[in-house]
């Protein structure tokens, strides 16, 4: 009998796990996948309307750009729905003032103004986003829609995240077109599930990683119900924040712990309004709305066959001070503002659910981590040498569309071959001899 329980752990069943483990099992390596969550996806999941209709309450969109979350949905026999885009964009300045969205315009020619440096240029180093922006010559209202793109998409404040970091992670997502394009109807969540699936056995959920004892060519995990498992190798396949929470027996080296300390959680609550009818759509509105009075805050249509609903998106600082007043204010909030920007119609919902991801128990936010230290260059690099045999992975990490679900799907695979290319610099794993030789 095997010393080993596995040739190789993957902690966290996100797409980033999952994706990991498929590419290890396809490869002949045993696996162990250890969730701490009651299910899987990580910073995807879904909810049930009071018909029983799911939406995905984490990650959602995906474009024709995505080849391989594409590829997923295709092979799992899922539809997508096109995500209605047309009719005019409001930029909501207060209360009072509504306006269609010439300067979402604008705000995206200073967007690609700062994609055109290179991010490593010594005249930018120690820049915030904010700090950069404050140089710019551009309207006052440009500079606003810039700040709530920035927080919004990055979900921390503009003057936390370094200008570099924000060109390299706009560089590395590389749609030309819109990336919410589609969605899945029965819920992207879904789609984790069915991988999930392929794994039978091999998944076992409400098992967290506590603790991570590496040695030379082996690693003992610790859950929080005690369990100990032994394998050759582990991914650790959670974002940066959370990886950084675990204990590692020895330390990790130096510069892989300050590697990890140049990340924090971003802040995002994510809201479903469902309506009997898509009314914007009589004034000839596309349903997207972003407001100015605060930031980070962005409403879109995802109304399909099967129903008529508004997604509403609160990003950064403005996430994390709302979460604070508790869910009843965050409701009536977005309800409120959408009668302002849209009429009075948005007040008669039908169903409403709401996901508030800051400071989420096993993924720290959403959508993402996001660097702030500003002479952190090398971290991501860092963590991805990790300390084999414990190896790092996470959407954050991918080489590209970091932070979305196409790059957690390439960071899981990447992760994967450095794990083999490990086993395979040693004696050959059971498994991999055993398929080898069949």
């Amino acid at each position: 009998m095997s010393e080993f329980d596995a040739d190789v752990i993957v902690a966290g069943a996100g797409f980033t796990g999952l994706s990991a483990a498929e590419a290890l099992v396809s490869a002949g390596i045993d696996v162990i996948v250890l969730e701490a969550r009651d299910r899987v996806g990580g910073r995807v999941e879904s909810v049930a309307f009071s018909d029983g209709m799911r939406v995905d309450t984490g990650g959602q969109f995906v474009c024709d750009e995505m080849p391989e979350i594409m590829a997923l949905v295709r092979r799992f026999g899922k539809a997508l729905a096109e995500t209605p885009m047309e009719g005019a964009f409001l930029i909501q300045r207060d209360s009072r003032s509504t306006e269609t969205g010439y300067t979402f315009a604008e705000s995206g020619r200073i967007r690609a103004r700062a994609n055109r440096i290179d991010p490593h240029d010594p005249a930018i180093a120690g820049l915030t986003a904010e700090a950069w922006l404050a140089r710019q010559s551009d309207p006052p209202d440009a500079k606003a829609g810039y700040r709530a793109m920035v927080e919004g998409l990055w979900c921390r404040p503009i003057g936390e995240i370094p200008l570099w970091y924000l060109i390299d992670n706009d560089r590395r997502t590389t749609s030309n077109g819109s990336e919410l394009q589609y969605f899945v109807e029965g819920t992207i969540h879904a789609v984790a599930e069915a991988l999930a699936a392929t794994l039978g056995p091999r998944l076992q959920l409400n098992t967290a990683v506590t603790c991570v004892e590496r040695m030379d060519g082996s690693v003992t995990v610790t859950t929080g119900n005690r369990d100990v498992f032994r394998a050759r190798q582990i991914i650790v396949a959670v974002p940066p924040v959370m990886a950084s929470r675990m204990t590692y027996e020895p330390d990790l080296p130096k510069p892989l712990i300050d590697a990890f300390a140049a990340w924090k959680s971003g802040t995002v609550i994510k809201t479903f309004v469902r309506y009997e009818r898509p009314f914007w759509r009589d004034r000839g509105l596309s349903g997207m709305v972003m407001w100015r009075d605060v930031l980070g805050l962005f409403a879109c249509d995802v109304s399909s066959d099967r129903a008529a609903a508004l997604v509403v998106f609160v990003g950064g600082p403005l996430a994390a001070q709302w979460s604070g007043k508790g869910a009843g204010f965050v409701q009536a909030e977005i309800i409120r503002r959408l009668v302002a920007a849209l009429g009075s119609e948005a007040g008669d919902y039908t169903d409403l659910r709401m996901r508030d991801w800051v400071d989420d128990r096993w993924s720290g936010g959403g959508y993402s981590d996001v660097i702030t230290d500003a002479s952190a260059y090398h971290a991501e690099a860092i963590i991805r040498v990790g300390a084999p045999p414990v190896h790092f992975a996470a959407s954050e990490l991918a080489p590209s569309f970091p932070a979305y679900i196409e790059g957690a799907i390439i960071a899981g695979r990447e992760a994967a071959a450095r794990v083999m290319a490990a086993l395979h610099s040693k004696d050959q794993p059971a498994s991999a001899i055993s398929a080898s030789a069949s």
